[in-house]
């Protein structure tokens, strides 16, 4: 072991071999193996060295220090310290949590010899590379991969926040869990702070944001050349949520721009010329069916799983994204935009009864016969649809734009009882726990109330005390909460449901 000091004179102790390089770094381990160092091979200039130190100083007191910094500590891998040895700098980063690496690997008894190693964002985001080369017990449901956005969201809301941007968010810089829904921001050391750390690189491809990609060419002194930004991270955060959840690429059909050029025309399609492959207007971009692998059937067939089986929250959004922002960075939805969507598209979940069906969860469709899109099971056609509303000072109830899918044994929990709570960082451990559950007996669904003490059927106006129940019949409303933003649910059978707007 090698002894020395962090910079801030904590005793640290490391191995003198590396056992690992990335693009910048040889990794060693630190004694004990909870953490280790990353040397850059080539030293940070003064300006990088004020970055690093920032990043290990006041950005992370700001963010992992603060509210809910337990749970935010779980989203990134943050620098904890940095070392300067041998003319060398290193930055100290916690070891990766034991779901981010592979159990069971890939195919045929992990042919590529993954197993241990850590979970790229790449394996999980194309149909190909999960169809084809997993291992089926790695790669988890819909729900999972619903569950890993939202907490990307709200990792870069909170860096963006803090006015802090990653600059290379792609799949490279993503950990994820699709059996836990967990996720990890990585590589945090090259953070964009606007008008005093500029960014170290433009970006991965793909992810690249096409004002970036289209002016590349520019010198970096260039007033017209666009760098990475928080503008930027949004573009690559809207192309992972979309890849998740659709296993292809947003910009990737059938439209060449060059045919002489490749590498003209990939620039041309992510960049100037960029258009969604869903446009509604312009199909010229469409996925050419005839033209893919069939490992990436049906996903590759927007006809068949076209983007609004994400339900229409997320659908408004990739539009938002992909028409209206593609090539106006302004109208990008945020950080915060995506994090509510995603959130109230999980309330909006059913399960497949399915017990074949690879996607095990879908949104609720609007429909009398609510089906699954991923094998084509009708599903919950007597679910009780919850409509929720919330009360104004001194106004009557409206609603929320907010509803929640009922299927047996789920909870309602403090944000869905009042629209100022939310189930981010910041809410209260008094505010975590399960207020009320659903259970269907007899033919007929039960609410049950475990800890709304004002819970009351505005129909019959009858109190439903902790320990009671109701039926959940169709038009019923019930008050959960009488604080100001206290919500009201209106029950509506699946048969009678409306569109959410």
């Amino acid at each position: 072991m090698i002894r020395t000091k962090t910079t801030d004179g904590t005793d640290i102790a490391f191995e003198p071999k590396h056992f690992a390089q990335g693009g910048m770094k040889n990794v060693h381990w630190i004694e004990g193996r909870r953490a280790v160092i990353g040397f850059y091979r080539t030293k940070p200039d003064r300006q990088g060295m004020e970055r690093l130190q920032a990043i290990v100083g006041a950005h992370r007191k700001s963010i992992l220090e603060g509210a809910g910094g337990d749970t935010l500590a779980r989203l990134f891998r943050w620098p904890e310290a940095l070392v300067e040895w041998n003319g060398t700098v290193g930055v100290v980063v916690p070891v990766f949590d034991s779901q981010f690496f592979f159990q069971n690997g890939s195919f045929d008894n992990d042919r590529l010899r993954i197993k241990g190693k850590e979970k790229e964002g790449k394996w999980f985001a194309s149909a190909h590379n999960r169809n084809t080369f997993l291992d089926p017990r790695e790669a988890g449901d819909w729900l999972g991969y619903l569950k890993i956005c939202i907490r990307l969201a709200r990792a870069v809301r909170r860096l963006h926040a803090s006015g802090l941007a990653h600059s290379d968010l792609s799949y490279k810089n993503v950990l994820v869990d699709p059996l836990t829904g967990d996720a990890c921001i990585i590589d945090i050391d090259g953070l964009v702070v606007p008008d005093k750390f500029p960014p170290e690189v433009v970006g991965t491809p793909d992810f690249v944001a096409p004002e970036v990609v289209a002016t590349q060419h520019l010198e970096i002194t260039n007033p017209r050349r666009k760098l990475p930004s928080m503008q930027t991270d949004l573009h690559a955060l809207a192309v992972l949520i979309y890849m998740y959840l659709t296993l292809r690429h947003p910009l990737k059909g059938r439209k060449i721009h060059d045919v002489n050029d490749s590498a003209r025309d990939d620039m041309l399609s992510m960049g100037k010329h960029a258009l969604f492959v869903e446009h509604p207007d312009d199909p010229s971009n469409r996925i050419n069916i005839d033209h893919v692998r069939e490992s990436e059937l049906p996903w590759a067939d927007t006809d068949k799983m076209p983007m609004s089986l994400c339900g229409p929250l997320i659908t408004d959004l990739f539009k938002r994204a992909f028409i209206d922002g593609l090539h106006d960075p302004a109208q990008r939805p945020r950080a915060d935009d995506w994090e509510r969507a995603l959130v109230y598209t999980a309330d909006m979940l059913l399960p497949c009864t399915n017990s074949n069906c690879t996607g095990k969860w879908f949104v609720f469709d609007n429909t009398t016969t609510p089906t699954c899109p991923f094998c084509a099971t009708p599903c919950g056609k007597d679910v009780p649809i919850l409509n929720l509303y919330s009360a104004r000072s001194g106004e009557s109830f409206r609603p929320d734009n907010y509803r929640v899918t009922v299927y047996d044994g789920i909870g309602l929990y403090a944000w869905h009882a009042n629209r100022f709570k939310s189930p981010n960082e910041r809410l209260a451990p008094a505010d975590r726990a399960r207020l009320a559950y659903f259970q269907k007996h007899n033919g007929q669904w039960h609410m049950v109330n475990e800890g709304l003490p004002h819970m009351k059927d505005i129909g019959t106006d009858t109190a439903i005390p902790i320990g009671g129940s109701t039926v959940l019949g169709d038009d019923a409303r019930i008050l959960l909460d009488t604080q100001n933003g206290g919500r009201l649910i209106q029950v509506q059978l699946a048969g009678t449901a409306t569109e959410l707007s």
